[in-house]
């Protein structure tokens, strides 16, 4: 099948309540959708989330790269020769992971759509159904108590608890959220780079010291600061989740050799896609790193391709893809189908996400 067109489209969707971290406060999905068309008239569906604070990448460059460097390297490559095309995909310009990532999923959409297989199945995954965790944003300590209680009765088991605003203040919330939920429900944290590593230690060693059971914390540094990670790692108890200090196989690979984290998070936003983050999954699979499917503040459009991702292999023990789950409007038709704490694989071919509710394709 040769690739005849990369067409753009825009998204927006309302978030049931403000998501917010260490770094930023959204209340709306405002997405770009790529549409791959081939020449028998089947298309694939991406989406690229603009980031900027995590990945560098807003809504002007993704926009440029994928029409002036992305469209003109692949547009009449044929799709059957599918590592050739994410070769020429990845090379025709450094960086710009998200609009590398949207093309990307759309690709793998329309390649296994036309062999008429689930993506999933084609990437060696037999996985039918998982659990998701879902996020619990930074607010007040009520709130985020009121949130978590929320999302118990909706069925959620496994909470991921922003945090990083307030240093060792922060225990408080997880411990009065701990004290809320009981101790059945898993509790991750997430500092989004907030601590600096002297204070990660202080207070993943003060959680640890008050039995609040804390499954795993999330990069408690600066992405840069593998040193900082590696300590921090190496001086306390809880397992350590490196987020965004992993965008490429090299940083995973170095992660891995230095011991600076226990697991590593894959989100297609900072890989590039499914063809880089396969290539992490084949490198924890060697070394024995069980890793994390994340993702970005996605619609189901992306967090779909990353489900798919999910299914196909066995490193990924954990999934944090509650996108679907945070936004105010229903779940759109076909691909995986996101209810509530799990997400289970559908026989649709390809991604299988259709009825997208894009304006002004070009």
């Amino acid at each position: 099948m040769k690739i005849v067109d990369i067409q753009l489209g825009s998204l927006s969707l309302p978030l049931a309540h403000p998501f917010k971290t260490a770094l930023r406060t959204v209340e709306r999905i405002e997405d770009i959708v790529v549409r791959v068309v081939g020449d028998d008239g089947t298309m694939g569906y991406g989406e690229a989330p603009p980031t900027a604070v995590i990945t560098g990448d807003t809504t002007g460059s993704i926009l440029c790269a994928i029409q002036d460097y992305i469209r003109p390297a692949i547009v009449g490559m044929d799709l059957d020769d599918l590592d050739a095309v994410m070769t020429k995909l990845n090379g025709c310009m450094v960086h710009n992971t998200t609009p590398k990532a949207a093309v990307d999923m759309a690709l793998y959409d329309l390649w296994a759509k036309a062999q008429g297989k689930p993506l999933y199945q084609l990437l060696g995954g037999a996985k039918t159904s998982f659990e998701t965790d879902i996020t619990i944003s930074v607010n007040s300590v009520d709130e985020m108590v009121r949130d978590s209680m929320e999302a118990v009765e909706k069925g959620f088991s496994i909470l991921k608890v922003k945090v990083g605003k307030e240093g060792v203040a922060d225990v408080q919330r997880i411990a009065a959220i701990r004290e809320a939920v009981g101790p059945k429900v898993t509790l991750r944290v997430d500092a989004n780079q907030g601590w600096t590593a002297a204070q990660s230690v202080a207070i993943i060693k003060t959680m640890e010291d008050k039995g609040l059971d804390i499954h795993l914390v999330e990069q408690p540094v600066p992405a840069l600061d593998l040193a900082g990670l590696k300590y921090v790692t190496g001086q306390v108890d809880t397992p350590i989740l490196a987020d965004e200090a992993v965008f490429s196989p090299t940083d995973a690979a170095n992660i891995i050799a230095l011991r600076a984290a226990d697991y590593i998070n894959i989100k297609l936003m900072k890989t590039g896609g499914i063809w880089n983050a396969l290539k992490i999954c084949d490198l924890a699979q060697q070394h024995g790193v069980e890793c994390m499917i994340g993702c970005m503040l996605e619609s189901q459009v992306s967090v779909a391709a990353a489900a798919h991702l999910c299914a196909a292999r066995d490193c990924i023990t954990m999934a944090d893809l509650d996108g679907p789950s945070l936004c105010a409007t229903p779940p759109l038709p076909g691909g995986p189908v996101f209810n509530g704490a799990w997400v289970h694989m559908s026989a649709d071919s390809g991604v299988g996400v259709r009825d997208i509710p894009c304006t002004d394709w070009h």
